[in-house]
């Protein structure tokens, strides 16, 4: 993931190189201190690009002796994370936590951030967008109908069908995957292809404007981050779909367990 925040990227004092408090008392000691501050400030001025952090950079920063320094290049990225789960709406394990926590951080250092994930219950605080898309799956076509709620500073999209909700409803720590633990459904390889076209879709059609600093589509200057197993064919689907004709960069796949290496 570091590959995605070059761009921008969070630095505390220590981070830039800076001494902390007890190291500039051993410097006292030695002699070392003019020595030590010097190079900090060589350091502190390197050439960046830095601006103001917004609102809810600032409250991301962590706490410490020092506070934070947001480095921040001219522009950020539009991120997309497509999965399985996503917390606290969706999870049975660690992969849920990564798609609940992660996006946070990245849209805190300026990014435009997304999730889209299916909607496997009746969520409370996600409302119907009332955009549907048709989705080609083999000799027909599937409705699909697109949900979203914004939550510290990301969109997160839910996918709505009834291979999603009807399966799972209510049940969403316990039947996302399979009718027990160990079981597979039958149709997840049709249930999860789904989701990735879906979720090609959605940063196209949906014109979401809850982002202070953001608003409309997320157009087509978009990175995918597919997460495990079930998003493996979003990249298939991307490369023959769309970049055969201009429209995407690129997408990068994370795979969270070796475990489920083979579909």
């Amino acid at each position: 993931m570091a590959a995605l925040a070059t761009s921008q990227l969070v630095a505390t004092r220590a981070g830039l190189g800076v001494p902390d408090a007890s190291t500039f008392r051993r410097g006292a000691a030695q002699g070392l201190r003019g020595a030590r501050a010097s190079a900090a400030a060589d350091t502190l001025s390197m050439r960046t690009s830095a601006r103001a952090a917004p609102r809810h950079q600032q409250q991301a920063r962590r706490g410490g002796r020092f506070p934070s320094l947001v480095v921040c290049a001219s522009a950020g990225m539009n991120v997309v994370f497509v999965g399985a789960e996503m917390a606290p709406w969706s999870k049975t394990g660690g992969l849920g936590d990564v798609l609940g926590g992660l996006p946070p951080a990245m849209a805190a250092n300026g990014h435009r951030v997304m999730v889209v994930s299916p909607r496997y219950d009746q969520y409370k605080d996600a409302w119907d967008t009332s955009v549907v898309s048709e989705i080609k799956m083999g000799d027909g076509y599937e409705t699909v109908r697109f949900f979203h709620c914004y939550k510290r500073g990301v969109d997160r999209v839910f996918v709505d069908h009834p291979l999603f909700l009807e399966r799972v409803w209510g049940k969403t720590e316990e039947k996302i995957y399979g009718p027990v633990a160990g079981t597979d459904y039958r149709d997840n390889q049709l249930r999860f292809s789904l989701l990735c076209q879906a979720a090609l879709e959605a940063p196209r059609i949906l014109s979401l404007n809850n982002n202070p600093y953001f608003s409309g589509p997320y157009g087509e200057d978009v990175v995918f981050v597919c997460n495990d197993w079930h998003t493996g064919p979003l990249s298939c689907y991307l490369k023959s779909n769309y970049q055969s004709h201009g429209i995407y960069r690129d997408a990068v796949f994370v795979l969270h367990a070796r475990i489920y290496l083979v579909w």
